[in-house]
């Protein structure tokens, strides 16, 4: 563990904050340099078929236009699947831009222009002519239900739902209470800041330097190198700042592979940025259907639990999420049955967008589990304390910490929980109908394998490397923090590199790992830095560390000191002086504990209130009040973190009352393609969000004791959110989002049956 006494911990500002501010950071499309072309794709604007005709003439001959690209004259690609496979990759048949006149979704890449400026390509884009045959789209989630599958190949083994356990259709029929609901969440689609972009710097002995929007530059990298042939030596991507991403990024974009191809082609620098349009033929999180089914005793304990989803997914690729494996962990049961399946639609390959899966499917669960509150008469709050699960029962394994009961406790106390009446319809506000509704969040924390440098100087100074991503969520500020009190120097005094492919190897920028795992690099190589420069101070004449140990040495305020007396100790400067070197530098690396992950298994905990406020006639919903209380392990910096649970409440909001991709089934095609008709939280949307840490020691699950908090935030909310519309308006809506018109609806409902 580190020394609590320096600045991890500390709610330090982004260190990276200046630059953002005041618009010196450059992103992915700010690159450039003479001789600039641009590139600007052409949509498709069917949902499925195939082109009979590309008309390029026209656009040809518009001013300053180079090149246009079309499946008829695109350069040579790899042709083996497994090259077009990136490091997070799915089942399937990876996409692969102008590869033939086949149209597998609304909005493919078609063509590309590529011109002198970037609106001499947008305009010569408009100027393409395409005639397609046009197929009967399958786009509708609810009417391909019946063609569901199992999916042949799992994305990752802890996807698949273990083996049912118990007698759950039994327990279910013989329990004394007992619901059973179907939920539907329409798609909802990534709209970072940043769209995406690729700026491809290209050199005349070969050599490609490549900024791109991405959450990996080294998956960027590889990804190129597979496609395209390259050495690895002559490509560097990178991204040293993202402007939004939350798993929109982990997987290259087409753009990326046009860019390159371009500049590959024409020998010159190339950049190719999408259009905020084209964002909504990315990454979305995929339409699902979920019917969960659960039973209790008389006293609210759980008899069966059963939990069914389906999913849409692409044609080409078999996307697949952790949907329904929570159920059969978040809560103590004996009798549980979990299944999972895919119903293929004509439509872009859906992604992971922030918790995905359990953005899904614990809203699900906890949606029904307030439902068994009413149906047994049990406060929520209480009904979820009698059913506490001690270890996971889907792999028999023990928790390496748990404080969600802390999280019920104290997420209550600042709410004021206690003063909810339990009856629906029973809290006004003048004409508003109040409603208060909770929900729980899990998450895994997990660590992936990492490395990362340490560099420290004779004059006090210190940089770290890595390979690692900042997507906003302040991996800047915590890993230069954690070298900071590692190497006893000033946060100031640390520089920090990251966001490069020829740095330090690390995984993806996702799943919430990121901090724990690269931390935990820095904290290895800083580790190393100190032994290093122990074993050069114990050469020198008179060393007061002669027999002194590693764990008995530490650095504070620029000197190697002894832990229990700072005034035995020596300058880093005289240490270096008298082992003749100006620097020490070291490598640190990291990787999954495989023997602990036999007995332990790690899972980031919330617990989420929320008030709404249901206008009576109008029936327009306001979230006024949110308290989300997480135990994430050890916090690295409490003002960086609280920004990621500020920003997943304001997403869960997004995802109960806003976001819905609409798709004319009739064509395939997504109608609200843009930010004025695709609603998702504004100012007014948003009012008071309070965030709890509760306290939570863990020394299992990361070096640094720290847990993921990029996904929690999220996970819960439009639960909650929906449970406070039953509260407030005594009727369930199981369809996200909750909508105006369907609060209507079921208010109408509600008034008839009085």
């Amino acid at each position: 563990m580190l020394n609590e006494t320096k600045v991890v911990g500390l709610p330090l500002s982004r260190i990276d904050g200046p630059l953002k501010v005041s618009g010196s950071a450059k992103y992915a499309a700010d690159h450039g340099g003479h001789g600039m072309l641009h590139g600007y794709a052409v949509p498709a604007t069917v949902a499925t078929g195939r082109i009979v005709d590309i008309e390029t003439g026209l656009a040809e001959r518009f001013p300053g236009v180079i090149k246009i690209y079309t499946h008829e004259n695109r350069p040579r690609a790899a042709e083996d699947d497994d090259k077009w496979k990136d490091a997070v990759a799915l089942p399937g048949h990876p996409f692969r831009p102008l590869e033939n006149d086949r149209i597998l979704y609304d909005g493919q890449p078609i063509a590309m222009v590529v011109a002198e400026s970037f609106e001499a390509a947008r305009d010569a884009a408009s100027l393409v002519r395409v005639r397609y045959i046009a197929e009967q789209p399958h786009t509708d989630l609810g009417r391909e239900q019946t063609r569901s599958y199992v999916p042949p190949q799992p994305r990752r083994e802890e996807f698949v739902p273990p083996e049912p356990r118990g007698d759950p259709q039994g327990a279910f029929a013989d329990a004394p209470f007992k619901i059973s609901s179907e939920y539907r969440l329409e798609g909802e689609y990534h709209n970072p800041m940043e769209l995406f972009a690729s700026t491809v710097l290209w050199e005349k002995d070969g050599f490609l330097t490549v900024h791109d929007k991405t959450q990996g530059s080294q998956n960027s990298r590889d990804y190129i190198c597979n496609v395209f042939e390259l050495d690895p030596e002559k490509v560097t991507v990178k991204n040293s700042f993202v402007g939004g991403a939350f798993g929109s990024g982990l997987r290259p974009k087409h753009q990326l592979f046009l860019a390159v191809m371009a500049a590959l082609d024409l020998k010159q620098s190339v950049k190719v940025e999408m259009s905020r349009r084209e964002m909504f033929y990315l990454t979305w999180r995929p339409a699902t259907v979920q019917t969960v089914s659960l039973a209790a005793d008389r006293e609210g304990r759980l008899l069966s639990v059963m939990h069914h989803a389906l999913q849409a997914t692409s044609r080409y690729e078999d996307y697949q999420e952790n949907v329904v494996n929570w159920s059969g962990l978040a809560y103590r049961c004996d009798n549980v049955r979990l299944s999972y399946g895919l119903a293929e639609l004509d439509v872009s390959t859906p992604g992971d967008m922030r918790a995905p899966g359990a953005a899904t499917g614990v809203t699900a669960l906890e949606m029904a589990m307030d439902e068994l509150a009413y149906e047994v008469g049990i406060d929520p709050v209480e009904l979820r304390l009698r059913n506490f699960a001690t270890r996971d029962q889907n792999r028999d394994k023990q928790f390496t910490s748990k404080a969600l009961d802390a999280c019920y406790r104290e997420g209550a106390a600042r709410f004021g929980w206690n003063s909810r009446s339990f009856a629906p319809r029973s809290m006004r506000d003048g004409n508003d109908l109040v409603g208060w509704g909770m929900a729980t969040g899990i998450w895994e924390a997990t660590i992936m394998p990492a490395e990362a440098k340490v560099r420290l100087s004779a004059d006090g100074k210190a940089a770290v490397s890595a390979a690692a991503s900042d997507i906003g969520t302040g991996t800047y500020t915590v890993l230069g923090q954690v070298a900071a009190e590692a190497l006893g120097v000033p946060l100031d005094d640390v520089t920090v590199l990251i966001g490069d492919s020829s740095l330090p190897k690390t995984g993806v920028e996702g799943g919430s790992w990121t901090a724990a795992s690269s931390g935990s690099a820095v904290q290895a190589a800083s580790d190393a830095v100190r032994n290093t420069l122990l074993k050069h101070a114990k050469s020198m004449p008179n060393s007061p560390f002669g027999q002194a140990s590693q764990d008995e040495v530490t650095l504070a305020e620029g000197r190697l000191v002894l832990d229990r007396n700072h005034q035995v100790g020596v300058s880093i400067g005289d240490i270096m002086d008298a082992a003749g070197v100006s620097f020490i530098e070291e490598h640190g690396k990291v990787a999954p504990d495989q023997e602990q992950a036999k007995k332990f298994i790690s899972y980031t905990h919330s617990a989420v209130f929320v008030e709404v406020k249901v206008d009576e006639e109008l029936g327009v919903p306001r979230v006024t009040r949110v308290v989300s209380a997480v135990a994430g392990g050890r916090v690295l910096n409490p003002k960086t973190a609280r920004s990621q649970i500020l920003g997943g409440v304001v997403m869960g909001i997004g995802m109960a009352l806003h976001e819905e991709g609409m798709v004319d089934h009739r064509t395939g095609r997504i109608m609200n393609h843009n930010m004025a008709e695709y609603h998702m939280p504004a100012h007014a949307d948003v009012e008071d969000i309070e965030v709890i840490f509760v306290h939570e020691e863990d020394d299992k699950v990361s070096p640094i004791g720290a847990k993921g908090l990029g996904e929690i935030g999220i996970i819960g909310v439009a639960a909650a959110v929906s449970n406070a519309i039953f509260h407030a308006t005594g009727k369930r809506i199981r369809y996200f989002p909750m909508t105006i018109d369907k609060i209507l609806e079921t208010s109408e409902e509600v008034r008839r049956s009085a």
